[in-house]
């Protein structure tokens, strides 16, 4: 009998047993438009809404509460950051924010360990995102209660609904730890404990999900077994194909890897002491590609020949160019297995 521990989280209070895994298969679904294989979409056991999203958290300067090694997820707009932490995110997965008075969505699936953001203006109409309760391939599908849609986290399109076939806006998040974030951005606000949900946000409800590479808790197809299947990876996404980047490819100070994929000329910037990968397009707005090198200066992280300061989002924040911005690539950190399931034919750089 394959043991497991189940999570009940679902049922707003954290306990955990082993038994045989035994999910629940949303196929018998009356509506079958769905882009995905209707047979793979499984019930996660909580329903719509069970595990519930933020809105609008409180936030707080005062991240005493996170240890300098847990993952947060950060969002800078040029001006305002703000840190969400794992802690949260493992227990509402999407945290409906706005900034600046840009309305925006953080969706996290634990199961990926994916951490995408998201636009809320679709079609002209504001809307929020909320946890329906399916998975694919373990993967979250959120849900638009504008239209009630079903959405696919790792593909950020809709699969299901009025809005099938469409793509959600992305934006540029850093997953790192909150000791690099914090040393990044001293004046971050971090979203706060304070959620008006009880929770025991100080553990993790997933037991030794992050390291058990035998443990999953739905079915998956395909496996790829080229890396270990919880191994953290940084994915970049181009032409819908993807490539990704190991820890492993980088050191304890920040190392560049200039690289081409898709007929793109790309920079990845990478610190294991940092806990930290991003990438970029080489090429600037205006055409030029001047030359690169890795530093390791508060939010600085790349200089270039023509002695600017490129900090963690590709902002220019010293030099010629202060003010202007690399280009973002479509990419984020994710388990290894979910890159190899959801884009099969994936590169690895080595």
């Amino acid at each position: 009998m394959k043991k497991l521990i189940t999570i009940f989280l679902y049922f707003s209070v954290f306990f955990s047993c082993e038994q045989e895994n035994e999910p629940i298969n949303a196929g018998s679904l009356s509506d079958d438009s769905w882009l995905i294989p209707v047979s793979g979409v499984f019930d996660g056991g909580p329903g719509k809404d069970g595990i519930p999203a933020l809105e609008n958290p409180n936030k707080t300067n005062d991240g005493g509460f996170l240890v300098d090694s847990e993952l947060v997820v950060g969002y800078y707009d040029g001006n305002s950051a703000i840190a969400y932490p794992h802690q949260l995110l493992d227990w509402h997965e999407i945290i409906n924010d706005e900034l600046n008075e840009v309305p925006y969505a953080i969706i996290y699936c634990p199961l990926t360990g994916t951490a995408i953001g998201w636009d809320r203006t679709i079609n002209g109409t504001v809307t929020t995102f909320g946890v329906s309760g399916l998975l694919y391939n373990n993967n979250l599908i959120p849900y638009d209660r504008a239209t009630d849609s079903n959405w696919l986290q790792m593909t950020n399109n809709c699969v299901n609904g009025e809005l099938q076939g469409e793509k959600a806006v992305t934006f540029q998040v850093v997953e790192t730890s909150w000791g690099t974030w914090k040393t990044m951005f001293p004046d971050s606000k971090i979203v706060s404990l304070s959620t008006g949900f009880s929770r025991q946000y100080d553990r993790y409800p997933y037991g030794d999900y992050k390291t058990n590479n035998d443990f999953l808790l739905f079915p998956l197809s395909p496996d790829d077994n080229r890396l270990p299947r919880k191994e953290r990876v940084h994915g970049v996404i181009i032409n819908e194909e993807a490539k990704v980047y190991k820890f492993s490819a980088f050191d304890t100070t920040n190392k560049i890897i200039i690289d081409t994929f898709q007929g793109s000329d790309i920079i990845v910037v990478g610190n294991v002491a940092n806990n930290l990968i991003v990438s970029f397009h080489a090429q600037l707005e205006d055409g030029s590609t001047p030359e690169f090198i890795a530093i390791n200066e508060g939010r600085a992280i790349l200089t270039d020949s023509e002695g600017n300061k490129w900090d963690v989002f590709g902002y220019a924040i010293e030099g010629p160019r202060t003010g202007e911005r690399l280009i973002p690539t479509k990419s984020y950190m994710g388990y290894w297995f979910a890159w190899g399931t959801f884009y099969p034919s994936t590169d690895i750089y080595e």
